[in-house]
């Protein structure tokens, strides 16, 4: 296709890797910049102006004048469902116990995980599901979505309109550090929650006793 994209991701991530190679596979131009968290945002998106814009588990918010600079669309592909906007997702998703998780493309806006939802792809979460497999379970639906969305662009159709809507604000930094602190008076069901939601190779809860904290060993 004979369309611009800028591609926003994340640095050394497989998933990244494939979604670049097919837009690279279909479209004439594609611009894309990869990066890791405190990475400062590359100068050259200052002066980039095109059709599409792309973020895919970019570490960068992408600032309204950039997004203004896409002539057709700036979607973003979210690693979780409506249910779960902001930072933690999946944390979340697995200390509230649910059921059902997902993958969502929208547009961009502002405001970080509120803009017009194009599509969403559920799947199960099932009893067993720690953090590690769940991310798995994520970054491999949220692939399969972006090849969905993009391969309607290519043929020429316009992008899909989902009914559904963000359920609540997104998830803060704070929110999201609070989830790994375990106190004495949590009861056995709140801390083997927090021990799910949270336990993922070096990231694991710790324990909060009158405001210090110690390694949490069960």
């Amino acid at each position: 296709m004979n369309l611009s994209i800028l591609f926003l991701g994340k640095k050394k991530d497989e998933h990244c890797q494939k979604a670049l190679k097919f837009l690279e596979k279909n479209f004439d131009s594609v611009v894309a910049f990869l990066g890791d968290w405190g990475d400062v945002q590359p100068q050259e998106l200052d002066n980039w102006s095109g059709d599409y814009i792309v973020s895919y588990l970019s570490r960068w918010i992408v600032p309204e004048k950039l997004i203004k600079r896409a002539r057709k669309a700036a979607i973003n592909f979210h690693p979780a469902s409506p249910e779960f906007p902001g930072i933690g997702c999946n944390n979340f998703a697995l200390y509230q116990n649910t059921k059902e998780y997902g993958v969502t493309c929208h547009h961009m806006n502002q405001v970080i995980d509120s803009g017009s939802i194009i599509a969403v792809k559920r799947f199960p979460i099932l009893p067993n599901d720690g953090v590690e497999m769940l991310l798995q379970k994520t970054y491999d639906n949220q692939l399969v979505l972006l090849y969905e969305i993009m391969s309607k662009v290519v043929l020429g159709l316009e992008l899909p309109i989902s009914n559904e809507t963000w359920t609540r604000k997104p998830f803060t930094r704070k929110e999201f550090n609070e989830l790994f602190r375990i106190s004495p008076e949590m009861n056995d069901d709140e801390v083997q929650r927090r021990i799910r939601a949270v336990s993922y190779k070096n990231w694991q809860p710790f324990l909060d006793i009158h405001g210090f904290k110690f390694e949490y060993k069960p």
